[in-house]
């Protein structure tokens, strides 16, 4: 009878439940950064290797249909139910079915893998959160999760998925809180995506791995007419996300609608793009395109650089190909802040900083995770350029995105929904559906 008085007195205190539940997650995020950071960093230490061997042997660009072949039929034999990949995680986070295959973390992280090695114009984080959301539900299944601590774990393994990849633990706990449901962040698993984003950033990085580091030489002075120019350049970044996510879509439809066999669709695809390269003579817009990334911060690239990037990875991942839409998205938006300063009167590096993080945050909805990963990797002396631009271009870029299974939770602006008629709850409910 005392042990239970005093357990029902200590529990009377808000903090001892509170002390409790970060204990708990503690323990889950310590094993789960682990083995997501670790992972992030033999997939870095891959996709490096792929991209040297490749461009030393660029014969082997000729071969991008018959990998193409390899992964398409991986995923039809093996694959078919986690082939829709992150939004696979988005489904099972609103409506909870069956805990997600582990199976998705190796084929992605190979399909991947394979898609770079060939030629394929990809990114990385698709495949890092993937893999950090597969490792974490299997906690559902050893620790007989709740659907409620199911969810929090889910954020968990993409923030430390996203985070680990990119060397952004910051943005990376805030990316997994906000992408889950447009105009809604879930603050209830802000501790457990904040301890996952940092610890599997740690362990990444105690083996070795670096991470690409970038430069904004010069920021202007925040006078009205700059941060004008800023919100100009928002909406032409706004408007190019919409326009990647609209022919990533695109793309995918058509190869869908036209190819009824899913293997032969990459064999496709990659044969329209080995010839493409072919014909233009340069590896400049396939693969990651980290060296052109860095060089837009200061030196002047090619009006059409942004353009051709979009076309090459949309088409990529349109056709079956496997990777993230991440850093292709920072080549677009970098390289196209670029050429904005010829009628933009902003620094070189700020524009491409801008528009490295804001045609993300248009593309993925998520404003706030961008806005802080440009602090993480600019500096805070560009904050509020980064933030001006990433909000009006998230503003900008629609309510569609490239994740499909993105639902709405709260509307961009008031028109949007006096215009559809809805109730946010109707909202929520036929996006299920």
């Amino acid at each position: 009878m005392k042990i239970k008085k005093i357990q029902k007195f200590l529990l009377s205190f808000e903090q001892v439940p509170a002390l409790i539940y970060l204990v708990k997650w503690i323990s889950i995020c310590l094993l789960l950064g682990a083995l997501a950071g670790s992972v992030s960093a033999f997939f870095l230490t891959s996709l490096e290797w792929a991209t040297n061997w490749r461009e030393s042997h660029l014969w082997i660009i000729a071969l991008l249909p018959v990998g193409g072949f390899i992964i398409g039929l991986s995923y039809h034999y093996y694959g078919d139910s986690v082939v829709k990949g992150n939004n696979l995680l988005l489904e099972e986070f609103h409506s909870p079915k069956k805990v997600i295959p582990f199976r998705m973390a190796p084929l992605v992280l190979f399909g991947t893998i394979v898609t770079h090695l060939f030629g394929g114009s990809a990114g990385r984080e698709g495949t890092a959160v993937q893999i950090g959301g597969a490792i974490a539900d299997r906690f559902t299944k050893v620790l007989n999760l709740s659907k409620r601590d199911r969810q929090i774990v889910l954020i968990a393994g993409i923030s430390a998925g996203f985070a680990s990849v990119f060397g952004t633990p910051l943005a990376g706990g805030i990316f997994a809180l906000e992408v889950l449901v447009l105009g809604r962040i879930r603050l209830d698993a802000i501790i457990p995506s904040f301890l996952s984003a940092v610890l599997a950033n740690y362990f990444c990085e105690i083996w070795g791995v670096p991470h690409t580091h970038y430069h904004i030489s010069s920021v202007a002075e925040m006078t009205p007419i700059n941060l004008l120019w800023a919100v100009l350049a928002g909406i032409i970044f706004g408007l190019v996300a919409k326009l990647f996510s609209k022919l990533t879509h695109f793309w995918s439809g058509l190869f869908k609608k036209k190819i009824k066999y899913p293997p032969l669709r990459p064999v496709v695809g990659g044969l329209i793009l080995a010839v493409i390269i072919y014909l233009i003579g340069t590896t400049k817009y396939i693969g990651l395109g980290v060296p052109t990334i860095v060089e837009s911060f200061s030196e002047q690239m090619n009006s059409y650089d942004f353009l051709l990037k979009l076309l090459f990875t949309s088409f990529t991942l349109g056709a079956g190909f496997k990777g993230g839409e991440v850093t292709p998205l920072f080549y677009i938006g970098a390289t196209l802040g670029n050429v904005l300063i010829w009628f933009i009167p902003l620094p070189m590096g700020l524009l491409a900083g801008m528009g490295f993080v804001a045609v993300f945050a248009g593309a993925t909805n998520t404003p706030i995770a961008c806005t802080i990963m440009g602090i993480e990797l600019f500096g805070i002396e560009s904050g509020v350029f980064i933030a001006l631009a990433c909000s009006t271009a998230y503003l900008f870029s629609g309510h569609s995105g490239v994740y499909s299974s993105q639902i709405i939770g709260r509307p961009k602006h008031v028109k949007y929904n006096k215009e559809k008629g809805l109730q946010l709850a109707d909202v929520v409910k036929d996006r299920k559906k």
